[in-house]
């Protein structure tokens, strides 16, 4: 009875050949004031020197250089960062102006804009990173810590209140496309975690076969079209189950062409704002890239007298399909949309060539007791992201911003941008932050905790802190790096403690008998016993992880790895429902 109602709910009606859930765009009373739109970009695997705006020996992302060049970014423009202001202990920090540092050789002219220098995702790897974004609020709090699996039954609690829940309620037309990864069995699709419109693939796109499965390594075969291989869904390679696409409830194709899914992506935002702002009803939406996780897709190579390979043939894409969006922003919505470029988490070492740029923060402490010191760690490379804020006429430009800022910060930013409430009855870790992307402020973080992410000790447990310009762990570790090393786990009784003001590559610790040292020590326990403190005090909630082969999604049980290409115009059509 449950998917009956479910499928009433939401069969959707044609609308220039896509499907849309019943959204009600008509005019009220509350949105015909300018409430502000949102649109915010999440790119995936991206690292921190992918960015060409960040990092001079990047030059694959000209929308994105010129969206930062007209906006805010949380980078320098130099091959060598300048130093980063001195931190305050009144809880944030504090204005601090200074010379940047001389560019090196191969840099470019300094564009004029407004710099972020210090931005963070919330966790790195990518269900508890896609969690805080969504409820401002670390993994300990939501209870994603680690991610979800092809069969996993639950996702994120469903007694936490999302960001598009939040503005849905406000009066927003809300809009997710791309990757969701936060639970796709009944209740935890996106259809019922505050969206009205959703086009995407439900987890990341290396966890089913495709017929054009792209590059990845070790690389992955392409779905079988005839056999029914064994299930076998914890392998690298994934070729059970094809990689659905999803719009809405309904699974439009599977195995998703990823050729073309880029395009598709493009084309289904340009929809949905063009819908929302000619109904003049204020919109939120959520853009979640495939890019630059791998597998990165087989495309008609692009002129490149370099020889840079896939990698920066995918970049160029993805900013290709960011510049598109940002189009169609400008286009409709310019003057009263603020559109949020960052991503998830930095680079997946381990896939080598297939991995991006860590840039300057190159964790060389870590990488002399081997391993990585990106994704899926807690040093700079796995968590520091790039990150652009575009609202022209609203956010400064040429000023730089020297506050320390997370992806948490979205969450309660938007919210006080559109005049909505926070949820009651629980805390986040997140600030508004507004005031320092209309460069009103310099006010961050005081104190920010990097959960564990996969490389070492027990995921979300908050081991790793920065305070002020310094950073501490409790614990250190490197993921697997791209010579199959891995770095061991150790526990450190007494915190290594870094500047990363003066040693951004984090490779050089204080001195545990230092004067420095001993100063800042009792501060980091302080600020680590505070935050469990008010943790354990908090409405938690606890993620279900467990797993069923039958809740993999699947439209057709009959044909090899759920093949249902041939079933797409039928669905179009009928308006009949996939199971999810």
């Amino acid at each position: 009875m449950g998917w009956i109602f479910l499928t009433v709910l939401l069969v959707g009606v044609s609308f220039l050949g896509y499907r849309y859930p019943l959204v009600d765009f008509c005019v009220t009373g509350q949105t015909r004031s300018q409430k502000p739109n949102f649109v915010i970009i999440l790119a995936d695997d991206m690292g921190w020197g992918d960015l060409g705006a960040n990092w001079a020996e990047a030059k694959d992302t000209a929308n994105l250089d010129k969206m930062a060049a007209e906006g805010m970014r949380s980078c320098w423009h130099t091959s060598t960062p300048p130093r980063l202001s001195a931190w305050s202990w009144n809880g944030n920090s504090k204005p601090h102006h200074h010379g940047a540092s001389k560019p090196g050789r191969n840099s470019k002219a300094l564009l004029t804009v407004e710099m972020f220098v210090d931005f963070h995702a919330a966790a790195s790897t990518c269900s508890p990173s896609r969690a805080s974004l969504l409820t401002g609020r670390l993994g300990l709090r939501n209870g994603v810590t680690h991610n979800f699996a092809v069969t996993s039954v639950g996702g994120l609690p469903l007694n936490e209140t999302t960001l598009a829940e939040v503005l849905q309620r406000a009066g927003y037309a809300t809009g997710m496309i791309g990757k969701w990864h936060l639970g796709h069995h009944g209740s935890y699709h996106p259809n019922f975690r505050g969206f009205d419109y959703y086009f995407g693939i439900p987890y990341s796109h290396d966890m089913g076969c495709t017929d054009t499965p792209g590059y990845n390594l070790p690389p992955c075969p392409a779905c079988p079209k005839f056999e029914r291989p064994s299930r076998a869904l914890e392998r690298d390679c994934y070729t059970d189950v094809a990689l659905p696409l999803y719009e809405n409830l309904h699974i439009v194709e599977q195995p998703v062409n990823l050729s073309s899914l880029a395009q598709k992506y493009a084309e289904k935002a340009a929809q949905f704002i063009q819908h929302a702002s000619a109904s003049r009803r204020p919109f939120l939406l959520y853009v979640a890239l495939a890019h630059m996780h791998v597998p990165l897709s087989r495309m008609q190579p692009l002129p490149d007298p370099q020889g840079r390979g896939p990698y920066s043939a995918s970049l160029q894409e993805m900013d290709s399909l960011v510049g598109q969006i940002k189009d169609t922003v400008d286009h409709t919505a310019k003057g009263n949309t603020l559109l949020w470029f960052t991503g998830d988490n930095g680079p997946w070492a381990q896939k080598c060539e297939l991995a991006g740029s860590v840039g300057p923060f190159t964790g060389l402490w870590q990488t002399h007791q081997g391993g990585s010191p990106a994704k899926q760690t807690t040093w700079e490379g796995g968590h520091r992201v790039p990150a652009l804020a575009y609202w022209p006429g609203r956010v400064p430009t040429n000023v730089t911003s020297t506050a320390l800022l997370s992806m948490l910060d979205i969450f309660p930013t938007v919210v006080t941008l559109a005049g909505a409430s926070l949820p009651q009855a629980r805390r986040f870790d997140g600030l508004d932050v507004s005031e320092v992307l209309f460069g009103r402020s310099q006010m961050g973080h005081r104190t920010l905790f990097h959960p564990n992410s996969g490389a070492a000790g027990v995921y979300g447990a908050l081991q790793t802190l920065r305070l002020e310009h310094y950073k501490a762990f409790y614990i250190t570790g490197g993921a697997k790096a791209c010579d199959g090393s891995v770095g061991p786990e150790q526990q450190q009784e007494l915190p290594l403690i870094f500047n990363v003001e003066e040693d951004v590559a984090e490779s050089v610790p204080l001195a545990r008998g230092s004067a420095e040292y001993q100063s800042v020590l009792p501060r980091v326990r302080e600020a680590l016993a505070g935050v469990l403190q008010d943790i354990a005090a908090d409405n938690v909630s606890r993620a279900d992880y467990t797993r069923d082969p039958s809740v993999a999604p699947c439209c057709n049980h009959q044909r090899s790895t759920c093949r249902c290409q041939a079933m797409k115009q039928t669905l179009s059509s009928t308006g009949r429902d996939s199971r999810i």
